[in-house]
């Protein structure tokens, strides 16, 4: 048995989906028999710990910015004392500064095994415009994308407007290209809505990234393993809440269903899974990742659409139920990401 960092929160819009994936992933690791030291970074940066940062920063993300009664955290803009001491760490941190490199980056640097994707793959799955080029370098297919920047944004609005209609026509989808799940996505149906997307999109990000807007089944699949990953059955997302695939649609109660495995005929489901696949490789990803994809409702097309190197999770997650759905129960899908990381830990030794 190991002793695990599991650090969690962070200054990304999607601190709270952290956290929930962090109370679900130390627990199964308490029930794996593991020791978990639990490391909590709060919204301005600060790293926490003591005996219960978790407790402390889902206080503060509920409105109440006391601390829980006890010891006092450790509260500084630096790494605690115990990271030294850890056999390896379990970063699930969602979204900019923690699925972009830079925490991965810092563990390089202590040399000490972390799980899930190293700093490039993490930096290029982070970044959608960046990520798309990989994907085009190697011949997988994707719906047609356009790339701005803010500047070119505020200083061509008229000629980008007619540039963009041209290319993708409508509806598109408007998205930051530095934000994780589904966070400042907006749906254009004509010029107007175009122009407050992409407003809203600049607010968030420097770079930019609109695609064309396809009639098509969401569709993902779990990817697991290091030199040879491993891929689940695909799993259908069906939309409740909202006209697509947002933030609310993904983490509100009741906003999708998955349907695992996803009725699918048997080459679809295994076009979908040799995609995800070498995307998984063209990026260079390692221990886990959750491939997402569109499925063309005329054409029958697979479209890939992004990859995510932390996925949520907890035991609901997409991710992990995909993996349940192929026969890979939770605390046993925990264990085999643990073994992962401490093996390209070692492989990397070797050099």
């Amino acid at each position: 048995m190991y002793r695990v960092m599991v650090v969690f929160g962070g200054r990304s819009g999607e601190h709270e989906v952290s956290l929930a994936s962090a109370r679900s992933v130390m627990e199964g690791l308490r029930k794996a028999g593991h020791e978990v030291v639990p490391v909590g970074i709060t919204r301005e940066g600060r790293w926490l710990a003591g005996e219960d940062p978790l407790r402390e920063l889902e206080a503060a993300a509920g409105g109440n910015a006391g601390s829980p009664s006890g010891p006092p955290a450790l509260a500084a803009h630096r790494p605690p004392a115990e990271l030294e001491s850890v056999d390896v760490v379990f970063p699930v941190l969602h979204g900019p500064y923690g699925e972009d490199g830079t925490i991965q980056g810092l563990l390089e640097l202590a040399d000490i095994p972390y799980v899930g994707a190293g700093v490039l793959a993490s930096a290029v799955g982070m970044d959608k415009i960046t990520m798309k080029k990989v994907f085009a370098h190697h011949g997988l297919p994707q719906v047609r994308w356009v790339e701005l920047t803010r500047r070119r944004w505020q200083e061509r609005r008229k000629e980008l407007l007619r540039e963009v209609e041209e290319e993708l026509g409508f509806p598109c989808f408007v998205k930051p290209s530095n934000l994780g799940s589904s966070v400042g996505i907006s749906r254009a149906a004509e010029p107007g809505e175009l122009a407050a997307a992409l407003d809203a999109a600049a607010a968030l990000d420097r770079r930019i990234i609109v695609e064309a807007g396809v009639d098509a089944r969401e569709v993902e699949v779990s990817v697991l393993g290091n030199e040879a990953p491993e891929v689940s059955v695909p799993g259908e997302i069906l939309i409740r809440k909202g006209d697509f695939y947002d933030y609310e649609a993904k983490y509100s109660e009741g906003g999708m269903e998955l349907e695992a495995p996803a009725d699918l005929p048997q080459e679809t489901a295994g076009e979908i899974r040799r995609i995800a696949r070498t995307a998984f490789e063209a990026i260079d990803a390692a221990g886990m990742a959750r491939v997402d994809f569109f499925l063309e409702r005329r054409t029958g097309r697979v479209l890939l659409n992004e990859i995510n190197t932390i996925p949520g999770f907890t035991a609901t997650s997409v991710y992990s139920r995909l993996w349940e759905a192929s026969g890979l129960p939770y605390e046993r899908l925990l264990e085999r990401l643990i073994e992962l990381a401490l093996e390209r830990h070692a492989e990397k030794k070797r050099r």
